[in-house]
This record gives C-alpha cells, structure tokens and sequence, in this order.
C-alpha cells in the first residue's frame, strides 16, 4: 500500500497519509506523491475542494525520528551520496518544501481534518490548508526543539500569522501540547468537534464548498492571501477586477435570481 492515498469522488480530493505504524510520520515516497497529488489538483478544473488526513490514530508526527536519524527520510533523499549541510538544506527544498508552495498555488479550498496527533512538520502541513477541522481530543505541538532542529517546512512562516509572534515563539520554544479545545482558543485551529463528529462535520463542510460558485471562491481565496503583502489600493484594484468578472458568469445570474425567488441557488 502506497505511503499516501490519492483520489478523487464527486469532485472533491483526498489526500490520506497512510503510514498509520509510523503515525503518518514522513516518507520520501509520502513526499513524493503528496507533491505529485497537489499539481493533480492545481492543474485541474474539476476538482472542488480538498480534504487532507490521516490513517491510523494520527492525523501526522512529521519527521521520521528513526530515518532522521539515519541521514534519510525528508531531510535527505536515498539518492543523496553525503551528509552535508547543503546536502540537507537542498533536500528540503526539493521535497517537503514543494508541498507549502504548490499549496500557494491551488485557488480551490484546502480542508484539514486532523485527530490525534499532529506535532511538528505534521502539524504545519495542517497550518498550510485554508481551513483545519480538529477532534476535541487532537493533541497538537511544535515539538522541532526536542530533537534540536528548527521547522524547516515553513511552520515559522504560518503560525505567527494565525496566533501571533508571542503565542508562536512559546510553542516553538516549550514543545508545548495544546487540546483542540486550547488550538481554537489561540486560533490554531477553525472548528473544534466531537471526535465521533469529525468526519461528518468535515464532508457537509467540504459539500457545502463544492455545491458553490467555483470562481467567486477560488477568486476570494487568492484576493484574501495577495491582500495580506498588498497596499489597499492594489489590493482593491485586484479585487475590482475580480468583482468584474464574476459578475459576467452564469454563478451570478443563478444566485440573484435564486434571492429573488427565495430558493436554494444551484451553481454550476
């Protein structure tokens, strides 16, 4: 069985990591296949939305602590010949690197739907999605400190922005373990449920997502991120344009004609 399950049902995108043994820790082959799933779903018109988990009793534990420590995993490829520094800096790039910037790259809505645990690299690819839906019971850390490393994937980059450069520094610096509760509260995390709940919480969310109108929310979705290292001005230039052409698509006709007949609007 492959380390990272792909597919796609009535328009919406799985992606499983599916090393439950290793609590979905990273594989090259995980990492391999997580890249070539995300250029699947950059590429594609009808793909609607994304859902990303994991298999097993962890949603992800980053790293392979064991292949770490063996020069492998996603620190070092197999097919590295040495140990160096650049060795391991250009390994990142290539591999688990490419994950957070082919991410950047796809307009549809990103869904995490995490349980048990998520520590380290494992919680920042749930960082990275637009949206993460958490079991009561997930337990969540930036646990890089306890084995003396640094988040390499980006984690220093999202989680300032959803909890602020304090609350991230303390939980890079103390490894600390919050609750889904605790994450919702510090706005790690978007929705916190029953972990009974958290399957068919998430699959009505991501329905209710795919049933919409495709281009205003992809169009939304990039407006919100460029805004964020935009002027105001520029800012509303880009989304005056994009307010221009929604307004010319058939989504807009459905949905003020379904206003004015007080019905559920049935985008294409």
């Amino acid at each position: 069985m492959a380390d990272l399950l792909f597919s796609v049902e009535s328009n919406i995108a799985r992606i499983t990591l599916n090393r439950p043994d290793s609590m979905n820790g990273f594989s090259e082959e995980m990492i391999d296949l997580w890249i070539e799933a995300l250029e699947t779903v950059r590429d594609s018109d009808d793909i609607r939305a994304v859902i990303v988990s994991g298999n097993g009793r962890a949603f992800c534990a980053g790293g392979d602590i064991k292949a770490m420590g063996a020069g492998e995993g996603f620190y070092r490829s197999e097919r590295d010949v040495t140990s160096t520094a650049l060795a391991r800096k250009n390994s990142l790039w290539k591999k688990v690197q490419r994950v957070p910037l082919l991410l950047e790259e796809i307009d549809q809505p990103v869904i995490a739907q995490v349980h048990g645990f998520a520590f380290g690299a494992g919680l920042d690819m749930a960082l990275m999605c637009d949206i993460r839906i958490a079991a009561e019971s997930a337990k969540m850390s930036e646990s890089y400190i306890n084995v003396g490393i640094v988040p390499g994937d980006g984690g220093a980059y999202f989680l300032p922005k959803l909890v602020g450069i304090d609350k991230a520094l303390d939980m890079f610096w103390t490894a600390k373990v919050v609750s889904g509760e605790e994450a919702k509260e510090i706005g790690l995390v978007t929705h916190v449920v029953p972990d009974d709940e958290l399957e068919s919480f998430t699959e009505q969310y991501v329905q209710k997502l795919a049933e919409g109108p495709q281009q205003a929310i992809r169009m939304t979705k990039r407006a919100v991120y460029q805004s964020q290292t935009m002027a105001l001005r520029p800012a509303l230039d880009m989304i005056s344009s994009s307010m221009g052409l929604v307004t010319e698509l058939e989504d807009y006709k459905e949905g003020i004609q379904a206003v004015v007949e007080k019905r559920k609007a049935k985008f294409n």
